[in-house]
Protein backbone atom coordinates (compact mmCIF):
# COMPACT_ATOMS: atom_id res chain seq x y z
CA UNK A 1 0.00 0.00 0.00
CA UNK A 2 2.81 2.21 0.90
CA UNK A 3 4.64 1.62 -2.45
CA UNK A 4 1.06 2.73 -4.72
CA UNK A 5 0.71 5.78 -2.78
CA UNK A 6 4.24 6.75 -3.19
CA UNK A 7 4.22 6.21 -6.88
CA UNK A 8 1.24 8.20 -7.08
CA UNK A 9 3.23 11.47 -4.85
CA UNK A 10 4.88 12.13 -9.07
CA UNK A 11 1.58 12.61 -10.58
CA UNK A 12 -0.12 14.57 -7.57
CA UNK A 13 2.51 16.93 -7.42
CA UNK A 14 2.32 16.99 -11.83
CA UNK A 15 -1.45 18.03 -11.42
CA UNK A 16 -0.42 20.49 -8.32
CA UNK A 17 1.70 22.48 -10.29
CA UNK A 18 -0.26 22.49 -13.21
CA UNK A 19 -2.84 23.40 -10.96
CA UNK A 20 -1.10 26.24 -9.43
CA UNK A 21 0.47 27.81 -12.91
CA UNK A 22 -3.10 29.53 -13.66
CA UNK A 23 -3.38 33.63 -12.75
CA UNK A 24 -5.96 35.79 -11.94
CA UNK A 25 -6.84 38.29 -14.93
CA UNK A 26 -7.63 41.75 -14.87
CA UNK A 27 -4.24 42.76 -12.45
CA UNK A 28 -4.48 46.57 -13.42
CA UNK A 29 -8.03 46.50 -11.87
CA UNK A 30 -6.74 44.76 -8.28
CA UNK A 31 -5.60 46.88 -5.66
CA UNK A 32 -3.40 45.00 -2.88
CA UNK A 33 -2.68 46.68 0.32
CA UNK A 34 0.55 46.19 1.85
CA UNK A 35 1.81 47.06 5.33
CA UNK A 36 5.49 46.95 6.12
CA UNK A 37 6.63 48.45 2.81
CA UNK A 38 9.69 50.72 4.58
CA UNK A 39 12.14 47.84 4.00
CA UNK A 40 12.45 43.81 3.79
CA UNK A 41 10.00 41.72 1.90
CA UNK A 42 6.60 43.89 1.95
CA UNK A 43 9.40 46.85 0.10
CA UNK A 44 10.52 43.97 -2.47
CA UNK A 45 7.04 42.82 -2.36
CA UNK A 46 5.34 46.13 -3.43
CA UNK A 47 7.85 46.74 -6.18
CA UNK A 48 7.71 43.12 -7.85
CA UNK A 49 3.64 43.39 -7.86
CA UNK A 50 3.61 47.37 -9.68
CA UNK A 51 6.11 45.84 -11.83
CA UNK A 52 3.41 43.02 -12.71
CA UNK A 53 0.81 45.85 -13.43
CA UNK A 54 -0.93 45.62 -9.88
CA UNK A 55 -2.11 48.63 -8.63
CA UNK A 56 -0.53 48.85 -5.09
CA UNK A 57 -1.19 50.29 -2.32
CA UNK A 58 2.37 50.42 0.11
CA UNK A 59 1.72 50.98 3.75
CA UNK A 60 4.96 52.50 5.63
CA UNK A 61 5.87 53.53 8.83
CA UNK A 62 8.25 56.45 8.17
CA UNK A 63 7.94 59.12 5.57
CA UNK A 64 11.54 58.02 4.08
CA UNK A 65 10.02 54.40 3.22
CA UNK A 66 7.70 56.26 1.23
CA UNK A 67 9.74 58.82 -0.60
CA UNK A 68 12.47 55.79 -1.64
CA UNK A 69 9.74 53.48 -2.86
CA UNK A 70 7.81 55.74 -4.76
CA UNK A 71 11.19 56.66 -6.18
CA UNK A 72 11.86 53.19 -7.97
CA UNK A 73 8.11 52.48 -8.68
CA UNK A 74 5.62 53.73 -11.40
CA UNK A 75 2.27 56.42 -10.71
CA UNK A 76 0.71 52.82 -10.59
CA UNK A 77 1.88 52.90 -6.84
CA UNK A 78 0.33 54.55 -4.11
CA UNK A 79 1.85 54.70 -0.10
CA UNK A 80 -0.27 55.64 2.78
CA UNK A 81 1.05 55.88 6.29
CA UNK A 82 0.10 53.26 8.80
CA UNK A 83 1.02 52.29 12.30
CA UNK A 84 -0.13 48.67 12.70
CA UNK A 85 0.03 48.90 16.37
CA UNK A 86 -1.94 52.16 16.44
CA UNK A 87 -5.85 51.50 15.66
CA UNK A 88 -6.72 55.02 14.77
CA UNK A 89 -3.32 55.20 12.27
CA UNK A 90 -5.01 51.58 10.93
CA UNK A 91 -8.93 53.11 10.70
CA UNK A 92 -7.59 56.37 8.80
CA UNK A 93 -5.39 54.72 6.31
CA UNK A 94 -8.28 51.98 5.60
CA UNK A 95 -10.72 54.92 5.30
CA UNK A 96 -8.46 56.25 2.21
CA UNK A 97 -8.05 53.03 0.49
CA UNK A 98 -12.07 52.75 0.70
CA UNK A 99 -11.85 56.17 -1.37
CA UNK A 100 -9.12 54.55 -3.73
CA UNK A 101 -10.59 51.23 -4.14
CA UNK A 102 -14.42 52.26 -4.43
CA UNK A 103 -16.84 50.16 -5.75
CA UNK A 104 -13.80 47.76 -7.20
CA UNK A 105 -12.94 46.58 -3.56
CA UNK A 106 -9.88 45.77 -2.66
CA UNK A 107 -8.27 42.35 -4.06
CA UNK A 108 -5.86 41.87 -1.46
CA UNK A 109 -3.78 42.70 1.90
CA UNK A 110 -0.85 41.52 2.90
CA UNK A 111 -0.17 41.66 6.54
CA UNK A 112 3.30 41.86 6.47
CA UNK A 113 4.62 44.45 9.46
CA UNK A 114 6.08 42.24 11.71
CA UNK A 115 9.50 42.66 14.59
CA UNK A 116 11.13 40.71 16.48
CA UNK A 117 12.57 42.21 19.46
CA UNK A 118 12.32 42.39 22.81
CA UNK A 119 13.11 38.70 22.73
CA UNK A 120 14.73 36.56 25.34
CA UNK A 121 13.90 34.06 28.29
CA UNK A 122 10.27 34.41 29.67
CA UNK A 123 11.72 35.11 33.48
CA UNK A 124 13.97 37.58 31.81
CA UNK A 125 11.15 40.02 30.26
CA UNK A 126 7.80 41.40 32.04
CA UNK A 127 4.41 42.04 30.61
CA UNK A 128 5.24 45.11 28.91
CA UNK A 129 7.85 43.57 26.76
CA UNK A 130 5.15 41.51 25.51
CA UNK A 131 2.70 44.30 24.69
CA UNK A 132 4.68 45.98 21.89
CA UNK A 133 5.73 42.85 19.65
CA UNK A 134 1.77 41.61 20.31
CA UNK A 135 0.57 44.77 19.09
CA UNK A 136 2.22 44.52 15.83
CA UNK A 137 2.64 41.19 14.99
CA UNK A 138 -1.00 40.20 16.35
CA UNK A 139 -3.33 42.93 17.02
CA UNK A 140 -1.92 44.54 14.71
CA UNK A 141 -2.49 41.89 11.89
CA UNK A 142 -5.82 41.35 13.18
CA UNK A 143 -6.79 45.33 13.34
CA UNK A 144 -6.02 45.76 9.91
CA UNK A 145 -7.61 42.82 8.54
CA UNK A 146 -10.95 43.94 9.76
CA UNK A 147 -10.36 47.70 8.83
CA UNK A 148 -10.59 46.33 5.19
CA UNK A 149 -12.49 43.01 5.11
CA UNK A 150 -15.44 44.46 4.07
CA UNK A 151 -13.68 45.41 0.99
CA UNK A 152 -12.53 41.97 0.23
CA UNK A 153 -15.64 40.62 0.98
CA UNK A 154 -16.98 42.91 -1.80
CA UNK A 155 -13.68 41.86 -4.54
CA UNK A 156 -14.01 38.06 -3.59
CA UNK A 157 -9.76 38.75 -2.64
CA UNK A 158 -7.27 37.72 -0.43
CA UNK A 159 -5.84 38.19 2.92
CA UNK A 160 -1.69 37.15 3.31
CA UNK A 161 -0.69 36.99 6.71
CA UNK A 162 3.21 36.85 7.26
CA UNK A 163 3.50 34.19 9.76
CA UNK A 164 6.49 32.24 10.62
CA UNK A 165 7.75 28.84 10.54
CA UNK A 166 7.92 29.34 14.40
CA UNK A 167 3.70 29.38 14.48
CA UNK A 168 4.40 25.91 14.26
CA UNK A 169 7.12 25.10 16.50
CA UNK A 170 8.59 26.97 19.36
CA UNK A 171 12.56 26.53 20.23
CA UNK A 172 12.27 29.87 21.96
CA UNK A 173 10.46 31.45 24.80
CA UNK A 174 8.78 35.09 24.88
CA UNK A 175 6.55 37.23 22.47
CA UNK A 176 7.54 36.22 19.13
CA UNK A 177 6.51 32.40 18.95
CA UNK A 178 3.28 33.49 20.65
CA UNK A 179 2.63 35.97 18.44
CA UNK A 180 2.79 33.97 15.49
CA UNK A 181 0.91 31.25 17.13
CA UNK A 182 -1.79 33.65 16.80
CA UNK A 183 -1.77 34.59 13.59
CA UNK A 184 -1.84 31.32 12.90
CA UNK A 185 -4.97 30.43 14.68
CA UNK A 186 -6.63 34.06 13.70
CA UNK A 187 -6.02 33.28 9.64
CA UNK A 188 -6.98 29.11 10.39
CA UNK A 189 -10.36 30.59 11.88
CA UNK A 190 -11.08 33.63 8.98
CA UNK A 191 -10.41 31.39 6.11
CA UNK A 192 -13.28 29.14 7.43
CA UNK A 193 -15.32 32.12 8.30
CA UNK A 194 -14.62 34.02 5.02
CA UNK A 195 -15.13 31.06 2.79
CA UNK A 196 -18.89 31.20 1.55
CA UNK A 197 -17.65 35.08 0.41
CA UNK A 198 -15.13 33.81 -1.75
CA UNK A 199 -12.55 35.33 0.21
CA UNK A 200 -9.16 32.87 0.01
CA UNK A 201 -6.69 33.19 3.12
CA UNK A 202 -3.35 31.93 2.50
CA UNK A 203 -0.08 32.32 5.72
CA UNK A 204 3.21 32.88 4.63
CA UNK A 205 5.65 30.86 6.93
CA UNK A 206 9.22 32.00 6.25
CA UNK A 207 12.06 30.09 7.84
CA UNK A 208 15.35 32.13 8.62
CA UNK A 209 15.78 34.98 6.28
CA UNK A 210 18.40 38.03 6.23
CA UNK A 211 16.31 41.05 7.36
CA UNK A 212 15.72 43.32 9.68
CA UNK A 213 14.61 41.03 11.68
CA UNK A 214 17.48 38.81 11.83
CA UNK A 215 20.02 41.31 12.52
CA UNK A 216 22.58 40.37 14.12
CA UNK A 217 23.27 43.63 16.01
CA UNK A 218 19.83 44.09 16.70
CA UNK A 219 19.10 40.89 18.20
CA UNK A 220 22.50 40.94 20.08
CA UNK A 221 21.70 44.53 21.79
CA UNK A 222 18.63 43.70 22.80
CA UNK A 223 19.39 40.61 24.70
CA UNK A 224 22.24 42.77 26.37
CA UNK A 225 19.34 45.65 26.72
CA UNK A 226 17.21 42.68 28.57
CA UNK A 227 19.62 41.39 30.37
CA UNK A 228 20.84 45.00 32.38
CA UNK A 229 17.70 44.98 33.62
CA UNK A 230 16.63 41.47 34.75
CA UNK A 231 17.04 41.15 38.71
CA UNK A 232 20.21 39.77 40.10
CA UNK A 233 18.35 36.81 41.50
CA UNK A 234 17.56 35.35 38.04
CA UNK A 235 20.98 36.16 37.03
CA UNK A 236 22.49 34.00 39.58
CA UNK A 237 20.12 31.09 38.16
CA UNK A 238 21.26 31.57 35.11
CA UNK A 239 25.34 32.65 35.60
CA UNK A 240 26.50 35.51 34.56
CA UNK A 241 28.32 33.33 31.34
CA UNK A 242 24.85 32.60 29.93
CA UNK A 243 24.64 35.88 28.36
CA UNK A 244 27.46 35.73 26.15
CA UNK A 245 26.81 31.80 25.47
CA UNK A 246 23.39 33.18 24.57
CA UNK A 247 25.26 35.69 21.91
CA UNK A 248 27.19 33.31 20.61
CA UNK A 249 25.01 30.14 19.93
CA UNK A 250 22.50 32.91 18.26
CA UNK A 251 25.67 33.81 15.98
CA UNK A 252 26.16 30.30 15.15
CA UNK A 253 22.54 29.56 14.36
CA UNK A 254 22.12 32.57 12.22
CA UNK A 255 25.64 32.08 10.37
CA UNK A 256 23.92 27.75 9.56
CA UNK A 257 20.03 29.06 8.78
CA UNK A 258 20.31 32.58 7.00
CA UNK A 259 18.95 32.63 3.83
CA UNK A 260 19.73 36.03 2.06
CA UNK A 261 17.55 35.10 -0.97
CA UNK A 262 14.15 37.09 0.07
CA UNK A 263 12.67 36.44 -3.44
CA UNK A 264 12.09 33.15 -2.07
CA UNK A 265 9.57 34.32 0.41
CA UNK A 266 8.33 37.39 -2.50
CA UNK A 267 7.73 35.01 -5.16
CA UNK A 268 5.54 32.80 -2.47
CA UNK A 269 3.38 36.31 -1.18
CA UNK A 270 3.01 36.67 -5.06
CA UNK A 271 1.55 33.43 -5.75
CA UNK A 272 -0.87 34.01 -3.04
CA UNK A 273 -1.91 37.28 -4.63
CA UNK A 274 -1.49 36.36 -8.34
CA UNK A 275 -2.33 32.33 -8.56
CA UNK A 276 -6.52 31.64 -9.15
CA UNK A 277 -5.71 28.69 -6.95
CA UNK A 278 -3.32 29.94 -4.13
CA UNK A 279 -2.02 27.70 -1.43
CA UNK A 280 -3.50 27.97 2.15
CA UNK A 281 0.20 27.37 3.42
CA UNK A 282 3.56 28.21 2.18
CA UNK A 283 6.78 27.55 4.06
CA UNK A 284 9.81 29.56 1.89
CA UNK A 285 13.23 27.88 2.97
CA UNK A 286 15.02 25.25 2.77
CA UNK A 287 15.33 25.08 6.79
CA UNK A 288 11.68 25.73 6.93
CA UNK A 289 10.99 23.16 4.65
CA UNK A 290 13.64 20.14 5.58
CA UNK A 291 13.98 20.97 9.38
CA UNK A 292 11.33 22.98 11.10
CA UNK A 293 8.29 21.88 9.99
CA UNK A 294 9.04 18.11 9.93
CA UNK A 295 10.31 18.72 13.84
CA UNK A 296 6.62 20.40 14.38
CA UNK A 297 5.16 16.81 13.17
CA UNK A 298 8.07 15.49 16.40
CA UNK A 299 6.14 13.87 19.71
CA UNK A 300 6.91 16.97 22.03
CA UNK A 301 9.41 15.42 24.49
CA UNK A 302 11.72 14.67 21.10
CA UNK A 303 11.70 18.38 20.48
CA UNK A 304 12.21 19.13 24.18
CA UNK A 305 14.99 17.03 24.55
CA UNK A 306 16.36 18.62 20.87
CA UNK A 307 16.03 22.17 21.88
CA UNK A 308 16.82 22.04 25.67
CA UNK A 309 20.45 20.10 23.93
CA UNK A 310 20.72 23.42 22.14
CA UNK A 311 20.32 25.80 24.47
CA UNK A 312 23.31 27.33 27.09
CA UNK A 313 23.43 25.34 30.00
CA UNK A 314 22.47 27.19 33.01
CA UNK A 315 24.46 27.69 36.28
CA UNK A 316 22.01 26.32 38.09
CA UNK A 317 21.32 23.28 36.28
CA UNK A 318 25.18 22.56 36.84
CA UNK A 319 24.82 22.61 40.58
Amino acid sequence: MFLYLLALLPVWFAYRWFRERKRVPGKEDKYVYITGCDTGFGNLLARRLDQLGFRVIAGCYTDKGEDELKKVTSQRLATVHVDVSDSQSVRKAAAHIETVVGQKGLWAVVNNAGVATPSAPSDWLTIDDFKPMLAVNLTGVIDVTLSVLSLIKKARGRVVNVSSVFGRVTPVSGPYCVSKYGVESFSDGLRLNMAPFGVKVAIIEPGFFKTNVTDRIIVTNNLKMIWSKVPPSVKDDYGHQYLDDLIQSVDVRFQQLLDSDLMKVVGCMEHAIAAVHPRIRYSPGWDAKLFWLPMSYMPTWITDAFFLKCIPKLKIAQL
